[in-house]
Parts: structure tokens; C-alpha cells; sequence
């Protein structure tokens, strides 16, 4: 390939998961016959493979497909042959030719399982990964039928390791339940949800969905939605004390979870035209940082590193010197590192983009 555009559009990349949903997103993507299904996420600049028991024959699956000069490629394999232009040359020696992160659209239709993820450490001893699965989340919407949305987020009410096995091993989905109290959500809202911090994201939220690249999870309920979880898709094809050892069972009141979880943004850059404000940073993680850019005119942006941005409100005009892509809402997009400086320009006064950046 000759030349690496700088301003690389992303597609949609719907991906199969257990729990039902997708029906906004099929209304971002222009489609007319809007309906929940299995395919309830969409996850974006992905160099990271879906797991999903039975579906083994998609090996692909989850990883992002580009079209560049009309040639299709898997993204994984352009960061393969052009790290240093793509990536970067320092974080392709740190972390490889992948993104080190995974950034995804989210959209809900039921409440999804009680779940947990791994920390690093117990990655690293456990299944031989330097990457657990901290995730942050961006709440953009919530179906107008809910009207009461929440999440479950750390235990509330403390439970031994041994009364949540056997509830788990019974499905005794009301102790289970009742280890929470519902933290009531809002559009705007953004929170950290680090590894180890038992969850499940409530029914009709959208959100961005940001996170280390991996799919692990144990989850501790088995059927949602009608859907039963296959035996190995419950605890990563392991026993139920390996999702115990991964679970953090300190009490946790919903008071302490707003005030440590929930992040507040940070102006970071003031211009005529715009501000960009820091969202997610090593205050909350080191796996990823994210930044939120509002533009009424004209913002430049430099960085030192590649990132992936996705339009949330407005239309407008993403441009370099050799390069502009037009965008509107749901619009997703990655900027390589090679591109210095990047104009954002908003039409009729408003552009708002999320931007998710590699950990440093």
C-alpha cells in the first residue's frame, strides 16, 4: 500500500453476544427495520477476537474491517505491516501491533448478566495475559420506556464467598439480585468500572463502552433473556472457584461508588472554537484515557499518539493538510499517529467527539 490515509473511517462492526439488544443502534446505522437481537454491540477499531461458544467457525470475528483505496483489509493486519505509521514506533515496542485497548458501542434492550473481570495481576497469573478488563463506561442514551435506569456496581450488601457460590451453583437469582442496590444513571454520566467489581448494566442504555482488549469474563448468572449460557461460556471453560478468586467482595455503599467511580471532566485545552476536556485518565486507570472534544467552530488537536474518535452530537468536518472526512453523529473514525495536527470544524454550531487513547 502506498500511502496510509490520515484519517482512517471506521464501519459499523456489529458483534454476536449473548444478551439482546442493538435496536438504536440499527437506528444510528440508517436501517429501517429496527429490532433487538444478538447483536447489541458494535465495537470499534477493534484488533480484539470476539469469544463466543458455538460460534467458533467466525475465527474473526470482533476484529475491524477497512476499506482503503477499495481494498478490504482486517485492521489487525494494516497495524501488522504498518506499526510505526499506524501505531507509533514506542507503543508498537511496548504493547505490539494492536491498539491496547477496545472501544465499543453498548446498547442494551434487557439487563445484562451479574459478570466480573480480571484485574491484571490476575490475569498475568491466571491466564497468561497482561491485560484484565477494566472498563469505563459513557452513558449517551436511554430508551424512553425505562424510566427508572440503573446499574449494579459492587456489592452493597456484603455476602461470603462461600453464600455466593452456592447461590451462584443454585441460581438463586434473588441473592444474587440482592448483593446490590440500583445506581440510578443519567445521559453524561461516566464512570471507571475496574477489574475485580462484580456488575451488570441495566436494561435500554447506550453508552461508548471503553476497556483493556480482551473478552474475558465469568458470569454469575446464567440465563438472560431466554438465553442460557453453554457450560464453558460461564466461568472462561473454568470451575466456579476460578470466578470466585476473580471477584472483589468488599461492601461498598452507593455514596463511595459515586464519589470513586464516577469521573467529573477537566478542561484540558481552551481554544475560540472549542475545548476539549479530559474524561478518563491515570487518576482513574493506566489502561486508556479518554478525552471529550465540543466544538462550536474550529478546534486544531495535536498529539503524540494515534487515537480513535466517535461523533456523538453534530455534523461537521474531521481534516488534515492532505485529508478531510465529513461526519455526523455515530460517526467513528481512527487518527494514525503519523498525523500531526487534525482540525475539527463543526457545522451549525455544534461537534461533540469522544476520543479514546492507548495507554501511555
Amino acid at each position: 500500500m502506498k500511502n496510509i490515509p490520515d484519517i482512517i473511517e471506521l464501519r459499523p462492526n456489529r458483534v454476536w453476544r449473548s444478551y439482546f439488544g442493538g435496536r438504536m443502534l440499527d437506528r444510528e446505522e440508517g436501517k429501517e427495520d429496527l429490532k433487538d437481537s444478538h447483536f447489541p454491540e458494535d465495537w470499534i477499531a477493534s484488533t480484539t477476537k470476539a469469544v463466543n461458544q458455538g460460534r467458533e467457525d467466525y475465527s474473526k470475528e470482533g476484529i475491524s474491517l477497512v476499506t482503503l483505496n477499495g481494498q478490504d483489509h482486517l485492521l489487525s493486519d494494516l497495524f501488522k505491516a504498518y506499526p510505526n505509521v499506524l501505531l507509533g514506533p514506542l507503543h508498537h515496542l511496548k504493547y505490539g501491533s494492536d491498539t491496547g485497548f477496545l472501544m465499543k458501542f453498548l446498547d442494551s434492550s434487557i439487563r445484562l448478566h451479574i459478570q466480573v473481570h480480571p484485574t491484571i495481576s490476575f490475569s498475568r497469573n491466571h491466564l497468561n495475559s497482561n491485560h484484565g478488563k477494566t472498563e469505563a463506561y459513557i452513558i449517551l442514551k436511554v430508551r424512553e420506556e425505562e424510566k427508572d435506569p440503573y446499574i449494579y456496581f459492587g456489592f452493597q450488601h456484603q455476602i461470603h464467598k462461600e453464600a455466593l457460590k452456592k447461590a451462584v451453583e443454585r441460581q438463586d437469582i434473588g441473592t444474587l439480585t440482592g448483593c446490590f442496590e440500583k445506581i440510578r444513571i443519567s445521559p453524561g454520566d461516566v464512570f471507571i468500572v475496574p477489574g475485580g467489581m462484580p456488575h451488570a448494566i441495566g436494561p435500554g442504555v447506550l453508552m461508548i463502552e471503553i476497556m483493556e482488549p480482551t473478552d474475558f469474563v465469568a458470569r454469575l448468572e446464567f440465563e438472560r433473556g431466554g438465553y442460557v449460557l453453554p457450560e464453558a461460556a460461564r466461568f472462561m471453560d473454568r470451575g466456579i472457584d476460578f470466578a470466585m478468586d476473580m471477584i472483589s467482595f468488599e461492601e461498598i455503599p452507593v455514596e463511595k461508588i459515586k464519589e470513586d467511580y464516577f469521573c467529573k471532566p477537566r478542561i484540558l485545552e481552551e481554544q475560540k472554537g472549542g475545548y476539549e476536556a479530559i474524561l478518563i485518565d491515570s487518576q482513574q486507570t493506566i489502561c486508556f484515557s479518554v478525552h471529550r472534544l465540543n466544538i462550536d467552530k474550529k478546534y486544531r488537536k495535536r498529539s503524540g499518539s494515534f487515537y480513535v474518535g466517535i461523533v456523538t452530537e453534530g455534523e461537521g468536518v474531521v481534516k488534515t493538510e492532505n485529508q478531510e472526512l465529513k461526519v455526523k453523529k455515530g460517526s467513528r473514525f481512527l487518527i494514525p499517529f503519523v498525523a500531526e495536527f487534525v482540525d475539527y470544524i463543526a457545522d451549525n454550531g455544534q461537534l461533540e467527539i469522544v476520543l479514546a487513547f492507548p495507554p501511555i
